[in-house]
């Protein structure tokens, strides 16, 4: 419900506040006065694009503000998709600078000019009579059936299993892309995979190879070095270790006399154990160290391998060959994962499919069985408001189900006998147009919980006793919903709650739009000009009195 709407700046208005009832608001003015710009503004907030040729000063800013209270709107999800703070009462305001530059909030929350629309949307319905586009979209018709068929727990359903539905079809489709591109590459890398696993490799067995390759290659060189420090340490004559014995044996002989010298022969004799334990490794290496042409070949070819598989893959390494074979095999335990998952996948869509086409017939069946009644319901409310040969057929066509099932509907009318009915914009003029399309705002306001309707000269092109019939069914209307109607017609105005009126005023030297509420008094005088002209009558006064007596509360 719209509680307060704030205009500045804006067309011909300086500064516009206004406060509806929770009801029937009445908006009436001479033509041109501005009620145009007040569904100007109001269509800015509903994300409609921003022209700096609309600031009435151009060096400052517009302002449009507008309060709702959103209690009964169920919308709790709308605001927490959007990430915006939900409160019952709801503020929407949308800013132009001088520059052009167009800022809009939510509940002082900044948001684009997509989520003011979506959300201002389910606010504000606006409907002209020259909107024929809304009627005629089949997306609109379908939920006109829904909210009928007050099917809405059951469409919820569907829509839930529909995305999950579509969901796996779009994984799928990616994973089955994916399988194609890498069946192409598949092959070749399996046989880089097998080529790294026959090989074998073993962190630091390159390095190994090259120091074993080395010893083999300089076999002579090492035992005749290993031969001449062998001499150097045990030739019977002038060997190190034959020395070190003679010395410790001397220094044997005097070591009980000095101390010091007992401690240097045990040095020495540490020494000789110490030779003699290298000696003996030396005889163990000497003993392991020989040519073998055999083996230097098969360390030459394994180290040729290692090369090769190098410079093939481009690395310089054993362990990035490693790496380059853990990564293959990786990959390719996903492909095979990949083609699982597949199988899988394909046979969740198909049982997805299945239950979503099971609701999509629950669906179907269930706005099928009250299409009828609803054509019925229509023509007796077009046939009490003057169009006495009204019909309305709704053809059915099945499709393949999308968002919103697997039905498309197109609501065809004829308002002459003789005439068949066909869509809206090859036949219905503007009055008819209005009046079918207040009709259904009528019954859909008996089923679910509107927006803020505004009616913008719905009543255009009847009178008398038709639109008394019309201003019958908006207050209906208006009695469980917020509803505006700006109106030309003496016998609408009289039914509003409240009574709002559009002047032009160029007290200040320039023309200016401004709005002011009517009294009883007020209400009384104007509606008898609208019926008498700008001096009216007594008896255009007393027929204004009657009208208000009898239809404003």
């Amino acid at each position: 419900m719209l509680t307060r709407l704030f205009i500045q700046n804006y067309a011909l208005i300086k500064k516009l506040e206004v406060r509806f009832h929770s009801s029937l608001n009445i908006i009436t003015g001479e033509t041109g006065a501005g009620k145009s710009i007040i569904l100007g503004a109001m269509g800015l907030l509903k994300g409609e694009r921003a022209d700096t040729k609309a600031l009435l000063n151009t060096e400052e800013k517009c302002l449009i503000e507008a309060d709702f209270n959103i209690e009964l709107l169920d919308l709790e999800q709308v605001f927490l998709d959007n990430d915006l703070p939900y409160e019952t009462e709801c503020v929407i305001r949308r800013e132009v600078s001088p520059s052009g530059r167009s800022r809009a909030f939510v509940n002082d929350t900044p948001v684009t000019l997509e989520v003011l629309s979506l959300i201002s949307n389910r606010l504000l319905d606006i409907h002209s009579q020259h909107d024929t586009l809304l009627l005629e979209n089949q997306n609109y018709q379908l939920d006109v059936i829904d909210v009928f068929s007050e099917n809405k727990v059951l469409k919820l359903e569907y829509q839930r299993v529909y995305h999950k539905y579509i969901g796996l079809k779009k994984e799928l489709a990616t994973l089955e892309n994916q399988n194609n591109s890498n069946l192409k590459n598949n092959d070749f890398e399996t046989f880089l995979l097998n080529e790294l696993s026959v090989a074998k490799l073993q962190e630091g067995e390159e390095e190994q190879l090259k120091a074993d390759l080395q010893r083999i290659e300089h076999a002579e060189e090492i035992k005749l070095k290993l031969n001449v420090v062998k001499q150097q340490l045990d030739d019977t004559q002038y060997g190190v270790l034959v020395n070190l014995k003679s010395a410790s044996s001397s220094l044997d002989k005097i070591s009980n006399f000095d101390e010091d010298i007992k401690v240097l022969k045990g040095r020495i004799a540490s020494c000789y154990e110490e030779l003699r334990d290298v000696f003996s490794e030396l005889e163990s290496k000497e003993e392991l160290i020989h040519l073998d042409d055999e083996k230097a070949e098969l360390i030459r070819q394994r180290l040729d391998l290692i090369y090769g598989l190098q410079t093939k893959h481009r690395v310089s390494s054993v362990v990035e060959l490693l790496n380059i074979e853990k990564d293959l095999t990786s990959r390719l335990s996903l492909f095979s994962n990949m083609e699982d998952r597949i199988v899988l996948l394909q046979k969740e869509v198909k049982y997805e499919y299945e239950v979503l086409m099971d609701l999509a017939r629950k669906l179907s069946e269930s706005r099928l069985s009250r299409v009828q009644e609803l054509s019925s319901l229509l023509e007796g409310l077009l046939k009490n408001i003057s169009i006495s040969n009204a019909e309305i057929v709704v053809e059915h066509l099945l499709i393949e189900p999308n968002k919103h099932g697997i039905d498309q509907f197109d609501i065809l009318f004829s308002a002459n006998k003789g005439v068949k009915a066909q869509k809206l914009k090859n036949i219905a003029s503007g009055g008819e147009f209005s009046r079918l399309m207040l009709c259904i705002k009528y019954i859909l306001a008996g089923k679910k919980a509107l927006p803020t309707v505004i009616f913008d000269e719905i009543d255009t092109g009847v009178s008398g006793d038709v639109a008394l019939k019309m201003a019958q069914m908006i207050k209906t209307m208006a009695q469980k919903h917020q509803v505006i109607t700006i109106t030309h017609l003496p016998q609408m105005a009289a039914f509003g709650q409240k009574h709002l009126f559009v002047y032009k005023d160029d007290t200040a030297g320039f023309t200016t739009s401004n709005l002011r509420e009517l009294n009883t008094q007020d209400r009384i005088q104007h509606l008898a000009e609208m019926i008498g002209g700008a001096s009216p009558s007594a008896m255009a006064l007393a027929s204004a009195k009657e009208l208000l007596d009898n239809y404003s509360n």
